[in-house]
């Protein structure tokens, strides 16, 4: 009985493909998928058969040695029957060791070209996708259900064929010995299902359940361990509680550890005991026929020696059904994120835009966030409600017209919910227009390339990201062969050069996780400085400054009136003082343009803009309609 069947019974679960067969447009897809390696699988496949065919040398050589060559004395018969055994567990360990180097190829390999498949397509999904899906849930299927592919191509497949292969080879060699016990111990495999079905329906129950407990632990683990969950455990939390919710998980777990473990024992006790029964029944009923003179006694030691290659492939046959339906869910898993479309693609006739000078037009756009049907996969969601198909979402900008010329700056302001942000994503399309344009150098983005586009546009953001990297490589992001003369060039720009030297290992420091060893405004002035490496031609600037100190605000205003110069700018303002200076200032309501002018102008005319200001800058009273954000 090999350990293998015993995990393979207790891992398997037949509720994940209860009521479902096996689509065959799902199999072939597969087999194109594995195509690239079809001649890898002859071989994998070749070396099970010559594995399972090779086993059976030694039994039938026995046979001969106990009946010929000892009972004739024939010294060199023995010798050569030994030698022949000898080769055969020879030839026998190198089919294995091709059989893993061909299975370890065809796994690897396909595990790499559907990690690098699924890598590319998730990031070229639109944000809603990234905003509606758990992080999570889009790695699992990056790692755990790609190795499920895999093993379905390499484990399933491979334990199949050669469970196939071992009994028919075994039946028919136990045929042509003695057709009469080999029909009287295949009769005995209902004495293997019944501890078989029980026992593994019990130890599918507690791997769920551990599983459920490991994923809450992981869970646990994963946010106290974030630098953001530690901070808070430790302002907040209590280490000792903590220690006592993580040790309660740890037990339940510990315990169904030692209950599966006793389990998989008595389960393995099981098969060996009615391995022994079946061995000792062809002994009982291989013996007599030998005291009958009816078989010969090395007939009687081969019968014995191969009626324990039948059990375990018969076993583990019943239960093949689930084992590759199982499998095949993984492939599903992959191909649903493979085969969701994203709506945001370049057409077959995008072109590149090239030496842009950043003349930005909106015209007559209007925009609603997609549902939940577009460009999202359900099972990779948080939940929440569904959008009414019947209406479909609500718009969040109505009508909105702007022209803005190259090198002007433009302030968009307005009361949270008013549709700034928004209008800042159409421009690098995060998001299309639902109707209407947006044009950058007199061509709709729509038209343009993804990635020509995405050159010309830089972005600030309020909390800008940073890898859990090195200062230099949070740098190099923006520009992969820039020198570090050049990253020091930005950083001198976007006043930050004196704080990346006094770190400790310079532009080698390691920044930590989304930056957390530097302050705010650092983190501010090294995206400026990643901007300016980058070189673009309109710069997207969403509320850069607003949660800044005034000491901190002062040195990104310093370092922004440098990256802005030359450029077209967009800049969404949550401080009205800011952006007194803009070329253009557009006021927004309720996703439509109310105001349009100059600082000065916008006053002269009253009205929102004119109410902002005095209860923001000059201290009115505030107006619940006036809420930035």
């Amino acid at each position: 009985m090999r350990p293998m069947s015993a995990w393979r019974i207790m891992h398997q679960d037949p509720t994940v493909v209860e009521g479902r067969s096996l689509d065959p447009a799902l199999v072939r897809r597969v087999g194109r998928f594995a195509r690239p390696y079809r001649w890898q699988l002859v071989g994998f496949v070749a070396m099970i058969a010559a594995g399972a065919g090779l086993a059976l040398v030694p039994p039938l050589l026995f046979r001969s040695i106990i009946d010929s060559a000892i009972p004739n004395k024939d010294t060199a018969q023995l010798a050569v029957l030994v030698g022949v055994v000898i080769g055969a567990a020879l030839v026998t360990a190198g089919a294995s060791l091709l059989e893993r180097h061909w299975s370890s190829r065809i796994g690897e390999g396909l595990i790499y070209d559907l990690r690098c498949a699924l890598f590319d397509h998730v990031q070229r999904m639109p944000m809603q996708f990234f905003t509606r899906s758990q992080t999570g849930a889009i790695v699992s299927r990056l790692n755990n259900d790609v190795i499920g592919a895999q093993r379905a191509l390499t484990g399933t497949l491979g334990t199949v064929v050669s469970n196939v292969i071992t009994l028919a080879f075994t039946i028919v060699a136990m045929v042509a010995l003695d057709w009469r016990i080999t029909i009287v111990a295949i009769l005995l495999l209902p004495l293997f299902l019944i501890p078989s079905k029980r026992v593994g329906r019990r130890l599918q129950e507690m791997t769920r359940d551990s599983m459920q407990l490991n994923a809450e632990m992981n869970a646990q683990m994963t946010e106290r361990f974030g630098v953001a969950g530690a901070l808070l455990v430790k302002l907040f939390g209590d280490h000792d509680r903590e220690t006592d919710e993580f040790a309660t998980k740890v037990a339940a777990v510990r315990d169904i550890g030692i209950r599966s473990a006793v389990y998989q024992r008595w389960f393995m006790v099981m098969l060996v005991l009615v391995g022994a029964i079946g061995t000792a029944v062809v002994y009982y009923l291989g013996g007599m026929q030998v005291i009958e003179g009816n078989v010969s006694i090395g007939t009687l030691v081969a019968l014995a020696a191969l009626v324990t290659r039948i059990y375990d492939p018969l076993t583990s046959l019943t239960n093949a059904r689930v084992d590759v339906m199982s499998a095949f869910v993984s492939f599903e898993r992959v191909f649903e994120v493979l085969d969701s479309p994203s709506p945001i693609a370049d057409t077959p006739a995008a072109i590149t835009l090239t030496d842009p000078v950043g003349a930005l037009r909106f015209e007559h756009v209007d925009f609603a966030y997609p549902g939940a049907s577009e460009g999202t996969i359900r099972s990779l969601e948080t939940g929440g409600p569904e959008t009414d198909p019947e209406h479909g979402p609500p718009s969040v900008l109505h009508d909105i017209d702007l022209d803005i010329r190259p090198g002007t700056t433009v302030a968009l302001v307005g009361p949270s919910g008013a549709g700034k942000s928004t209008i800042a994503s159409l421009i690098p399309r995060l998001y299309d227009v639902v109707d209407g344009s947006v044009s950058l150098d007199g061509h709709d983005v729509r038209d343009l390339t993804q990635a020509s586009l995405r050159r010309a546009i830089g972005v600030v953001s309020q909390d800008p990201h940073l890898f859990h990297a090195t200062v230099g490589e949070n740098l190099r992001y923006a520009r992969p062969d820039a020198t570090d003369a050049d990253l020091r060039a930005a950083c001198a720009a976007a006043r930050v050069l004196d704080v990346v030297e006094g770190l400790p290992d310079g532009l080698d420091t390691m920044v930590g996780e989304r930056g957390y060893r530097l302050s705010g405004g650092e983190k501010q002035r090294l995206a400026i400085a990643r901007l300016l490496l980058k070189d673009p031609a309109v710069v997207v600037l969403d509320e850069a400054t607003s949660s800044l100190d005034t000491e901190n605000e002062a040195a990104v205003q310093a370092a922004l009136a440098d990256a802005l110069e030359g450029r077209t700018a967009v800049i969404i303002a949550h401080r009205l003082s800011t952006v007194v200076d803009a070329d253009l200032i557009v006021v927004l309501e309720h996703g439509r343009i109310v105001q349009r002018g100059t600082h000065s102008e916008l006053l002269a005319q009253g009205g929102l803009y004119a109410d902002l200001y005095r209860v923001l800058v000059g201290g009115g009273d505030p107006d619940s309609r006036l809420v930035l954000g």
